[in-house]
């Protein structure tokens, strides 16, 4: 039985994907060495991976689903303002009936949180 997919964030530098996801979206680091974080929220998991390689092919959109959508935006807005995405500033309805909203970091990581 497959129970979740963990995704690599690949980052020039670790410092930055521990910014947005620590101190930004209040996740724990589970494990840190010189070039690997494992990070977990709720049950959320990814692997933050510094490769400037990597980081300078890909810029992730991530979302995460949520149940408290509401809750977490202010949350989020409150600890971290400036990381809100510019096309997506607050909790809205989208087309296909799901509430969301984005943050992004200053290397354009991508994270949508979404509530059906």
């Amino acid at each position: 039985m497959m129970t979740r997919l963990i995704p690599n964030i690949f980052y020039t530098s670790l410092s930055d994907g521990l910014d947005l996801f620590v101190r930004c979206l209040g996740f724990k680091v589970l494990y840190q060495d010189k070039t690997l974080a494992v990070i977990e929220r709720d049950g959320a998991k990814a692997h933050l991976v510094e490769s400037a390689e990597f980081a300078a092919k890909d810029r992730p959109e991530i979302t995460i689903e949520t149940d408290t959508i509401d809750e977490l935006y202010r949350e989020l807005s409150s600890r971290a303002p400036e990381i809100l995405h510019p096309n997506s500033r607050r909790v809205e309805k989208k087309p296909s009936g799901a509430q969301e909203f984005a943050v992004r970091d200053k290397t354009d990581v991508c994270v949508k949180f979404r509530q059906w």
